[in-house]
């Protein structure tokens, strides 16, 4: 759906003159050339620019840049003060770039280039018209027929698009997760499938709004200004890809390890007195619960960094806290980008004298309408926001120092179109839209202001860019309209706040979720996926767009379990917490007036939370590890099996499972009263993770039992996972010994790995273990680091290794205790130290 109104996209511009490439010059560094409009302008849907700069570089080894410019500079682009890419690489240009770039000429269409990984072609414009216009970028690429193409975003929708009917709208927007419409972040990567099993991607470096569309073996952008500037990456593999995807925009941060436990949450929670109690609740059921969340209820009349004295006061938030901490356990609170507008209120009237609010176009603030009433909009590029926002925040943290931050409404979100509230009182407070019986109509469309109403009409199903949002004529500080940088709004928050929290507790991991995000947000944020709903299909829906925010470089992500909006049964929240369990980010949360749905709520859900959360928590060495190799590599920890088996066919559209790592198989049950899974096992041995029974795939669907309170998980054959007694915090099972489960394959061989760090702070000596089984003997090593592990090995899980009688630890015998059943052998009784080299022999 595109604005009301307002021309859609036009298949005429085929007809347009396209450019002419002159000038080229080589180099081993790439090549630079200038681009003539090839003819009479289209001016389809702005000014058609004529002279353009088209610089290919050769910036890594990982990736090509191609990048067209208007030669007068006067396009807006990403500042590199906003979003550095390549931040951490110090190579000039690569030799030896798998990525190859050649361009032609075309009569009909003009110039045109290609990008080859060997002799392979992965983009193709060739035949198809560049369109350059001061509002108007359109980039078409040639695609194989049913292209199997993954990412771009943030859209609710099925893991794999469709190749011939998708259109991906990116502007920011403030929408209840609807099915195939665009939502909260921007993300332009994407990656494609061959047939080889090979998957390459590209990213677009460009802020505007912009529809990207899959039809008739294409990919085409339509973006509505700024420049083309565009990063192929050649992979082979997934992980490579978006390896090589987030070393350009930047590695995932580093966590703290308590953010890997259980999280509960709602909005509507009335006093600090009804959070104690949930608290307590989830104790006298047996449920983990890690970190407890306040929504904005807690704020004094919804205003940021307030708390209200009557239910919330500060000092019962702070006994709160206490009491949390005593037991190894956390807070988060809510705070929201936007400002009340009213002189008595501290945190506006210091941002005002400090100037540091977005403006109108006559210089006055700019006022919209969030939560507290009418609100001013902090302005990410003012000179003097970091320091007013640093201040508000210290304030805060001084009086209430809260472990993690939520900052949520960040696209940014306002209830109503335009500087609604200037000219009014500073203490009136409106009511919501939604509350009135008779609300005003939606203001006229002004199609003769282009930046309001641009000429091309992306698919943003509100009635103007600017609906539910601050206007995109809004005036930054740096005189950028808001048109250009809407959709870093969010990252730019994100990037502020994320700087406060690391330099308030120096060399401490900072746990911050956004709602919005865009490329680069990982390195600052974890991400949920924003206001879902109580339904069956969006609980299916959660699984792939896990594995989008993977390819995005956000791989701490995760859906509202049980769901945000609706009132959830009981059957579902029990199914929805069997998958929430394996959610990277794991946490409950649901709206106000909605039915209550704390995991203890029924007997059922309760019973399947503990069997499903003990897993988790069983898994946090293994999880832990699998998320250094996000920080380290990029990598997402929950993946989809497409990722690790790209040749098996029945992989490639599969969103009904999710691999932890590529070790851990879950299987949850989408289907409403289903009492079994069709669960995918590719070729190999696979095994039960809790009798340790045997599967051995055949790249087909088998049949497994699922019980209301059981979710079936599965170990892969050839891996070793490292585990902990699951205890009721991160902290009671970091505290607990460590037992290897080693899964040997056919040829009777496994291999894992282990990370150990302090868990919270940056500087923190660490240690990476390798765990090899052949020959009947174990293998652990140190392969870097000097950390010294507190916890011994005291157990081993054999499984698909038969005769043990005895066995030794650096040639010495040991006394162990050996079990022995029809599907494993179980060795207690051991007491190995993981801080030296170990081999395990067995006899």
């Amino acid at each position: 759906m595109a604005t009301p109104g307002i021309k859609e996209h036009s298949n005429h511009t085929s007809v347009c003159p396209g450019y002419r490439a002159s000038q080229i010059s080589s180099s081993p560094h790439g090549l630079k050339a200038s681009l003539t409009l090839n003819g009479t302008p289209c001016d389809i849907y702005g000014n058609d620019i004529q002279e353009l700069v088209l610089t290919v570089a050769l910036d890594s080894p990982n990736y090509l840049r191609i990048h067209i410019e208007d030669i007068a500079g006067k396009q807006y682009q990403i500042p590199n003060s906003v979003i550095q890419l390549n931040k951490y690489s110090h190579m000039a240009y690569a030799r030896h770039n798998t990525l190859k770039f050649s361009h032609s000429h075309d009569s009909k269409s003009g110039f045109g280039f290609k990008v080859f990984r060997q002799n392979e072609i992965i983009f193709d414009t060739v035949g198809h018209p560049l369109i350059f216009e001061d509002q108007y970028i359109e980039i078409t690429s040639s695609l194989p027929e049913n292209a199997n193409i993954y990412g771009i975003g943030e859209t609710p929708d099925w893991f794999r698009r469709d190749p011939n009917n998708t259109t991906m709208t990116l502007w920011n927007r403030d929408a209840p997760d609807p099915f195939r419409e665009n939502v909260y972040g921007s993300h332009t990567v994407y990656m494609e499938l061959r047939e080889n099993g090979h998957f390459h991607g590209a990213y677009l470096h460009n802020s505007h709004g912009m529809d990207i569309v899959l039809r008739n073996k294409i990919i085409q952008y339509r973006v509505l200004g700024g420049t083309a500037d565009l990063y192929f990456f050649g992979g082979p593999t997934a992980l490579d890809v978006i390896s090589q995807y987030t070393e350009l925009v930047g590695r995932p941060s580093r966590i703290p390890y308590w953010s890997l436990g259980f999280h509960n949450c709602r909005y509507g929670y009335k006093s600090t007195h009804e959070v104690n109690e949930v608290i307590a609740n989830y104790t006298q059921a047996k449920i983990p619960l890690e970190v407890a969340w306040t929504d904005i209820d807690y704020m004094d009349r919804e205003r940021d960094f307030t708390f209200n004295p009557a239910n919330f006061s500060l000092q019962e938030m702070r006994a709160q806290l206490d009491y949390l901490h005593a037991h190894d356990q956390k807070m988060i609170l809510i705070i929201d980008p936007a400002i009340q507008f009213n002189s008595t209120y501290g945190t506006y009237a210091r941002g005002h004298s400090q100037n540091v609010f977005i403006k109108n176009a006559d210089g006055s603030e700019y006022i919209g309408q969030v939560w507290p009433g009418h609100t001013t909009f902090p302005d990410w590029f003012a000179a003097n926001v970091s320091s007013w926002w640093s201040d508000e925040l210290r304030r805060y943290f001084d009086a209430l120092p809260i472990d993690g931050m939520w900052i949520d409404m960040n696209e940014a979100s306002s209830f109503c179109t335009g500087s609604c509230g200037s000219g009014k009182p500073k203490d009136e407070v409106p009511h919501f839209p939604w509350t009135i019986d008779n609300p005003p109509p939606p203001r006229p469309l002004d199609k003769s202001n282009r930046i309001l109403v641009p000429p091309y009409a992306i698919h943003n199903p509100e009635m103007e860019l600017s609906t539910k949002t601050i206007e995109t004529t809004a005036v930054h500080a740096n005189g950028v309209i808001e048109y250009h940088v809407h959709n870093l709004y969010g990252y730019m928050e994100s990037k502020l706040t994320y700087e406060f929290m690391t330099s308030y507790r120096r060399n401490k991991r900072a746990f911050l979720l956004s709602r919005s995000t865009f490329a680069g947000s990982g390195a600052l944020v974890s991400h949920w996926t924003g206001d879902n709903w109580s339904t069956w299909h969006d609980l299916h829906v959660s699984i792939a767009t896990v594995f989008d925010f993977g390819i995005f470089g956000i791989p701490m992500v995760g859906a509202d379990i049980c769901g945000f909006i609706g009132n959830a049964t009981e059957e579902l929240c029990a199914r929805w917490i069997e998958l929430g369990a394996f959610y990277p980010f794991s946490r409950v949360h649901n709206s106000i007036d909605m039915k209550s749905q704390e995991i203890y709520r029924w007997d059922t859900v309760a019973e399947a939370g503990r069997r499903a959360l003990a897993v988790r928590y069983a898994l946090l060495p293994y999880i832990y590890s699998c998320y250094q190799e996000a920080v380290e590599r990029g990598w997402p920890v929950a993946r989809p099996l497409v990722f690790e088996f790209p040749t098996i066919q029945d992989t490639v559209d599969n969103d009904r499972q999710l691999l932890l790592g590529d070790s851990i198989l879950i299987s949850p049950v989408l289907i409403q009263g289903a009492r079994f899974v069709d669960a995918f096992f590719p070729q190999g041995w696979w095994y039960n993770w809790y009798d340790f029974s045997l599967i051995e795939g055949t790249n087909v669907n088998v049949t497994l039992d699922a019980p209301l309170e059981h979710v079936n998980v599965h170990i892969r054959a050839g891996r070793i996972i490292p585990t902990q007694h699951a205890g009721m915090t991160t902290t009671e099972t970091r505290s607990s010994d460590y037992t290897l489960i080693v899964a040997a394959d056919k040829q009777g061989t496994a291999v894992g790995k282990l990370y150990v760090d302090d868990g919270e702070t940056f500087d923190t000596p660490s240690r990476w273990l390798d765990v090899n089984f052949s020959d009947r003997s174990l293998w652990i090593c140190s392969r870097s680091g000097s950390y010294e592990i507190k916890r011994p090995l005291t157990k081993l899980v054999l499984l698909g290794i038969l005769g043990v009688r005895a066995i030794t630890v650096n040639g010495i015998a040991v006394n162990s205790v050996i079990e022995v059943t029809s599907s494993s052998t179980i060795v207690t009784g051991l007491s190995v130290n993981l801080n030296r080299d170990i081999r395990i022999a067995l006899l």
